[in-house]
């Protein structure tokens, strides 16, 4: 038996890492496939009447092999990546759509949920079971179960065409991240701090290159267009980032985004809908593209408004430079900084030695130690990289997860950063408590010191992970994270407000060399900094969001990037100021379905997660202990059992507006 699907005598039956090797990949998922189409045909063959145990549960215990081998591949692939692991992407991707395929539009299987679904009054089912069952119906009928003859076989072809070209389109963006770099000579380094040509010579070694470079990783080229005196350098950096996946050759996305957006419209008419967004909002919160848009934009008016009004100031600090003409996207970052330093007397090379990422690793650990009593100690196990570390995390004695964290940027690894689950919680087969995995790249040191906004990332993948690992229900398909795009924001957004809680930060932030904690004062000018710039980052978020809203609603536009600079226009874009995720490396909606229409989730979170500290702060601070249980209880625990609006209710009592996201940000007073 390959080691990969051999029975686990690790430590909490984690996947070995140390013998599990790519050649064993292809075969395992090969018997995996296989073994699915078997308990697939037992379920339809079964010739019992169907009952919810022969059914729904039937299928929640399908695919035990497939996660064996699924979950480690697709970790591995994605922060350590090669060129095996690779072309399995390849050869993977179209049998898994297709196995979706021959899951979810099989016709005696969706009979047989059918069946149970018009009869679930007469069942006696639990209301874990009945949302279980309704959620069943729900994805057979979005997949198109329902559907017959040439449409039936159709959709079929347009999934599988979709994942082949999510899977080209990251892989293109990884391609042309890793590729790309800039060697720096010593002339080059003039206005970078120490922590910045650290990094910058640690990405050059991992590249077997003397000197320092400038790589695409975001932990090292936002660093260097915030202090790089060179302007000519900053553009040229600035331009290579923005530019990846539409580089032209083999790695270019601009026809690949083109295809996915025709065929996702096509895969909504097939299925009755006027178009994607139509079809990809209706499970969500939002319910409709103009709730969405309306929402959006009554945020870009007074993030706008801010974000000229710093255009202007910054304009004038480039002009008595000397240098003439207009602020580009390049200078932006240059000069908010030195504006920052000016204002608030906050340099950001004094403040980063207070946030190593050991103590920010310990501060995020601590809130949840206060919050919801969960302890966590170091696991000595075999793990996919020499970088990852591991943790049991228990309460009361009792075991609850393991937490795995994979800090540091690195070729072959996937930019930006993501929780993710190698296995998640249920109780159907057992007490089975969750592996949960929390990635980032941040850029590596002795000690490696994180900007404030790293820590955030830390403290924003963390919530991620709490909502995982203090899941308690029965079945997998609802469990942890698994609940409403829109809504799965809200616990990662909302744990990112602990990081400016002041007890944490004097007990956490400690010099890199003294040990010493931070200075009042400097804690006081960061945490008063806390909303500058603002203008800017929501400029750029929103534009993201309603460039894909407007991707999605409506026909698919046959050139994505004119529609994208028409949006562009029509909203008034400012000239310095570029999407954050512009079409051609917007992977949170290219490389697969799971944002697409959806970017604007975060922004929708944001509304709920500001309201939901204010419950805290209502409360009489931020570690009141009956809010915290009823966050567990309405919201972490539960994971998608009611809708969430239902959820966020039980857990505040009503809805929130959007004065708390624009107090939030520094928008609220705005003119």
């Amino acid at each position: 038996m390959l080691p990969l699907l051999a029975p686990r005598k690790t430590p909490f039956e984690l996947p070995d890492f140390s013998k599990i090797t790519d050649d064993q990949f292809e075969p395992a998922f090969e018997q995996a496939l296989s073994e699915a189409h078997k308990e697939l045909d037992a379920i339809v063959g079964n010739s019992d009447e169907p009952s919810f145990d022969n059914t729904i549960n039937a299928l929640e215990r399908m695919g035990t092999t497939f996660e064996k081998v699924l979950g480690p591949f697709y970790l591995l692939a994605s922060v350590d990546s090669n060129p095996e692991r690779e072309r399995l992407q390849r050869v993977f991707s179209p049998k898994l759509a297709k196995w979706g395929s021959d899951l979810m539009m099989n016709q005696g299987l969706f009979e047989r949920v059918e069946a149970l679904y018009q009869a679930r009054d007469t069942l006696g089912l639990s209301p874990e079971e009945d949302r279980v069952l309704q959620l069943t119906r729900r994805s057979f009928v979005r997949a198109g179960a329902q559907l017959v003859g040439p449409e039936n076989d159709k959709l079929r072809d347009v999934k599988e065409r979709l994942a082949v070209l999510g899977t080209n389109f990251t892989q293109n963006l990884l391609a042309d991240e890793r590729d790309w770099f800039m060697e720096l000579k010593n002339s080059d380094l003039k206005g970078l701090p120490a922590f910045v040509v650290d990094a910058a010579k640690s990405a050059a070694e991992a590249k077997g290159i003397d000197g320092p470079i400038v790589t695409l990783s975001r932990s090292l080229v936002v660093p260097f267009l915030q202090f790089s005196e060179r302007r000519d350098l900053r553009e040229k950096a600035y331009e290579a980032w923005v530019a990846r996946g539409a580089n032209g050759g083999a790695t270019d996305n601009r026809d690949i985004a083109a295809e996915i957006l025709a065929l996702r419209h096509e895969r909504a008419s097939l299925l009755g809908y006027d178009n994607f967004a139509d079809y990809k909002l209706e499970t969500e919160m939002a319910k409709t593209p103009a709730s969405v848009r309306d929402l959006l934009m009554s945020i870009w008016a007074p993030a706008k408004a801010q974000a000229e009004a710093d255009a202007a100031i910054l304009t004038d600090m480039m002009h008595q430079d000397g240098i003439n003409g207009d602020l580009e996207a390049w200078d932006w970052r240059y000069y908010s900084e030195k504006r920052r330093v000016a204002e608030h007397d906050l340099d950001e090379t004094a403040l980063k030695p207070y946030l190593q990422l050991d103590n920010m690793i310990e501060a995020a650990f601590d809130c949840a130690t206060r919050l919801f009593g969960l302890q966590f100690s170091s696991l000595d196990v075999p793990l996919h990289h020499p970088d990852a570390r591991a943790w049991e995390v228990t309460r009361d004695g009792k075991h609850l997860a393991v937490f795995i964290g994979d800090y540091f940027a690195r070729d072959g690894k996937r930019s930006g950063a993501w929780c993710s689950a190698l296995r998640a919680q249920q109780k159907l087969e057992g007490n089975i408590r969750p592996h949960v995995i929390n990635v980032c790249n941040f850029a590596k040191g002795d000690p490696a010191l994180l900007s404030f906004d790293d820590a955030r990332t830390l403290f924003h993948e963390f919530g991620h992970a709490l909502h995982q690992m203090l899941s308690d229900v029965t079945y997998e398909t609802i469990s942890g994270t698994s609940v409403a795009r829109d809504f799965v924001e809200l616990p990662s957004q909302l744990y990112e407000h602990w990081l400016e809680v002041p007890e944490i930060l004097q007990r956490h932030a400690l010099h890199a060399e003294t040990g010493e904690p931070m200075p009042e004062p400097l804690l006081q000018k960061m945490l008063g900094a806390a909303t500058f710039d603002q203008g800017f980052a929501t400029v750029e978020y929103l534009a993201s969001a309603l460039v894909d809203l407007a991707f999605h609603d409506g026909p698919a536009p046959s050139n994505p990037m004119d529609l994208q600079a028409k949006i562009l226009a029509d909203i008034g874009m400012p000239h310095a100021i570029r999407m954050r995720h512009a079409t051609p490396h917007f992977a949170h909606i290219f490389s697969g379905d799971g944002y697409s229409s959806g970017y604007y989730s975060y922004m929708w979170s944001e509304v709920m997660d500001a309201d939901a500290f204010k419950a805290f702060e209502e409360a009489g601070g931020p570690f009141d202990e009956a809010t915290a249980q009823k966050l567990e209880k309405h919201i972490l625990s539960v994971g998608g059992l009611r809708e969430a609006d239902i959820l966020y209710k039980e857990f505040r009592g009503r809805l929130p507006g959007i004065d708390a996201l624009l107090e939030g940000r520094g928008l609220d007073k705005v003119a």
